[in-house]
């Protein structure tokens, strides 16, 4: 008796993707490195929201990843709502969520991407903080010969809002990176992207304060690739020493709790627009892969200017 041939369904069953959709989470971050050139913090960052809703399907998603579909991301969001993520932290999601699935659709695992058709969460309903300049110069005096590096933090707070660089490109600049002469420094930004902010007067007396007095009794060899800014030990300044100090010298000088390292990036991009920047140029200042990022700040200055008006008009 010849052997009995196998359904064609169960074939099709036998040669379907494993159900467990973690499975290609090495493979994704391999190409966000490989092929897409993603920095690290990005990395991480994709990972920590993929691992979330990998922690999620198992419990919420159907039997197979090809099964997802806009009303099971929505229950997805929906969840995130209710333990009260912040719009843009929800879009963030969003975001890794459709790198993930055009992965999936690259490498034939998905016919097509679902979460392409999900619109992002509106952002920015909250203006982001914005010091005054008087606030600003206030925030870069605040260190004093009490404080362990006076020199270092005030020259941290005078790159910070002289360039308007993130907390990360700003631990990231080297002594090469550095050019006082001339007046400018190379930062590197999200996806390896390299880009030159310009040095005000500032910045350049403070950085050389701190290399002349301070720099040369916490760093004993170094080269042109050492790290400009350093800890007591010599070491690169990590993102939470720069928030920690941040923090520390908004509350010296009494500014508001909310005060972080990006509000010095908020702070001078919000500057530069007041003073006549174009928003072009802004872009590329604050290393803006997309002008709608850059777009919020105008928001900022029209409240600014409606705030002025309202105050100064004799029926405002």
């Amino acid at each position: 008796m010849p052997p009995r041939k196998r359904p064609v369904q169960a074939a099709v069953s036998d040669l379907s993707r494993p159900a467990d959709p973690s499975q290609h989470l090495s493979g994704f971050a391999h190409y966000l490195k490989a092929e897409c050139g993603l920095s690290e913090n990005t990395l991480m960052a994709y990972q920590r929201d993929l691992t979330r809703f990998m922690a999620w399907y198992r419990d919420h998603g159907p039997a197979k990843i090809q099964m997802v579909d806009l009303g099971l991301l929505s229950q997805y969001l929906q969840d995130l709502h209710d333990h009260q993520f912040a719009a843009t932290s929800t879009a963030r999601h969003l975001v890794s969520l459709k790198m993930f699935f055009r992965y999936l659709v690259l490498e034939s695992i998905l016919p097509e991407s679902v979460v392409e058709l999900v619109n992002s969460p509106k952002l920015w309903q909250h203006l982001p903080k914005v010091l005054s300049p008087e606030k600003v110069d206030e925030l870069i005096a605040a260190p004093t010969r009490m404080d362990r590096l006076p020199l270092r933090d005030r020259s941290l707070l005078a790159l910070m809002y002289a360039t308007g660089c993130r907390a990360s490109e700003v631990c990231g600049i080297t002594l090469r990176d550095i050019q006082l002469e001339e007046g400018y420094c190379r930062c590197v930004g999200k996806g390896n992207k390299e880009r030159i902010v310009s040095l005000n007067p500032v910045a350049r007396a403070s950085v050389e304060a701190y290399l002349k007095n301070e720099r040369p009794k916490l760093v004993k060899q170094e080269d042109a690739s050492t790290p400009l800014l350093v800890s007591r030990t010599g070491k690169r300044l990590s993102r939470i020493t720069v928030w920690k100090l941040v923090k520390r010298y908004a509350a010296r000088i009494g500014a508001s709790r909310e005060i972080s390292p990006h509000t010095l990036r908020h702070s001078f991009a919000t500057h530069m627009l007041a003073g006549g920047a174009e928003i072009r140029a802004l872009q590329e200042l604050l290393g803006h892969a997309s002008i709608r990022t850059t777009q919020i700040y105008t928001q900022v200055d029209h409240s600014r200017l409606k705030s002025i008006h309202e105050k100064c008009h004799p029926r405002g």
